[in-house]
């Protein structure tokens, strides 16, 4: 089993497997959580949840065919 993160980093980078990226993620703790909220992360390759300010990063930058 994962261990479980608290929700205090402030830059998470993700793969793309994690997409659709959601904050909270799955293996964060629940109870600092925030209602769940859709990032558009694959044309920038980095979203900033607008609940707590995490700001996530796609590892290996935009996903191709976004422009």
């Amino acid at each position: 089993m994962s261990e479980l993160k608290e929700n205090k980093q402030r830059s998470i980078e993700v793969e793309a497997s994690d997409l659709p990226l959601h904050c909270p993620m799955p293996d964060m703790l629940l109870w600092n959580a925030h209602p769940r909220v859709y990032l558009p992360i694959e044309q920038k390759g980095e979203a900033l949840c607008p609940y707590c300010g995490t700001l996530y990063k796609l590892k290996g930058g935009p996903c191709a065919g976004h422009h």
